[in-house]
């Protein structure tokens, strides 16, 4: 028997084994081990690089951003700024804002030249911005410091001229910071997150509005529009978009209703205001004025296509001068 194993043996040699790490020195095991780490570690940064360096798109921005009860607008500044429509912005409210001009002055941050596009969300809890553009991120830390807030990694707090206006930013990306103006002074980092879902609509056109019902119901809106936002007030969802045409802007209006039937009435309903609206001031044997809200309104039409409804205002630069206060 043991003659027999002898024989088989010396006919069937083994077979070395692939990977006998019994012959392979231990420091060459250390070694190859730091290696494997290594590379897995340079494969994680790069593919986390790659990761925070993609373009950052306005779906994408705006599926951070609150939704629910708020008032969304976004501002293309770069296809204004190709318009010719940019100068219309100068002297606004917000340009001679005091808290501006001094962030303004100290940072060398002018909105006109450094801002390629802006998303505001007006919500119940506070203000949040995503902006595109160019930043000193030096020169804000340094502003700041100075202004007595504070910076702990890449987020910046600051407060504002109330307890409830307290300011954090921080960059999403080199070119795109986010920031919010709220009472939770590290507001600013809900946006770091996206919310689940598919990518929202973005409607074209430089500049738009998407209105919550909450803000259409109420009586803050401008005089003589009261009407007619409630005559949408009920839709799924209501974007007012402005768009230039020539020397002059366009507003357009985009309504999801929640049936075909529902959209014939409000065609009906915005076509029967604006017929009443137009009455009244030949009645009172006055013309419509381009730059007061009257006469954009009188200039409304309207038509339905299936559960959508679409609006169209004429807007000369007259009244976007009035309206906004520019010199």
């Amino acid at each position: 028997m043991r003659q027999k194993q002898v024989r088989r043996a010396t006919q069937y040699p083994l077979r070395p084994s692939l990977c006998d790490t019994a012959i392979v020195n231990p420091k060459v095991r250390a070694w190859m081990l730091i290696l494997i780490i290594a590379s897995v570690c340079a494969a994680m940064t790069g593919a986390m690089v790659w990761y925070r360096s993609r373009r950052l798109t306005t779906a994408g921005l705006l599926k951070r951003m609150p939704s629910v009860d708020s008032l969304v607008v976004y501002i293309d500044f770069e296809k204004l700024r190709q318009a010719g429509l940019v100068q219309l912005l100068y002297g606004s409210q917000a340009d001679q804002d005091p808290e501006y001009k001094a962030f303004a002055t100290k940072t060398d941050f002018h909105w006109a030249q450094d801002l390629d596009s802006a998303i505001l969300a007006v919500a119940p809890s506070g203000k949040y911005i995503v902006a595109r553009g160019r930043f000193d991120w030096k020169s804000l830390r340094s502003f700041v410091d100075d202004a007595g807030g504070e910076c702990y990694n890449t987020l910046c707090k600051i407060q504002g001229s109330s307890q409830e206006r307290r300011i954090s930013f921080l960059p999403l990306q080199s070119d795109v910071m986010a920031m919010a103006v709220s009472d939770d002074g590290s507001a600013a980092t809900r946006l770091t997150e996206t919310i689940g879902g598919p990518d929202p609509e973005v409607p074209d056109a430089p500049i738009w509005l998407s209105i919550p019902a909450s803000i259409l119901k109420s009586n803050t809106l401008p005089e003589g529009t009261v009407s007619f936002a409630r005559s949408v007030a009920d839709s799924d969802r209501v974007t007012l978009m402005f768009v230039p045409e020539g020397k002059r802007l366009a507003a357009k209006l985009s309504v999801l209703c929640r049936s075909a039937e529902d959209a014939g009435k409000v065609v009906d309903d915005l076509t029967k205001k604006t017929g009443i609206l137009r009455s009244m001031i030949a009645h009172a044997h006055a013309k419509p004025d381009p730059a007061d809200v009257t006469g954009v309104l009188t200039a409304g039409s309207f038509q339905a296509n299936g559960r959508r409804v679409f609006g169209y205002w004429p807007i000369e630069t007259a009244f976007v001068e009035k309206t906004l206060g520019a010199r």
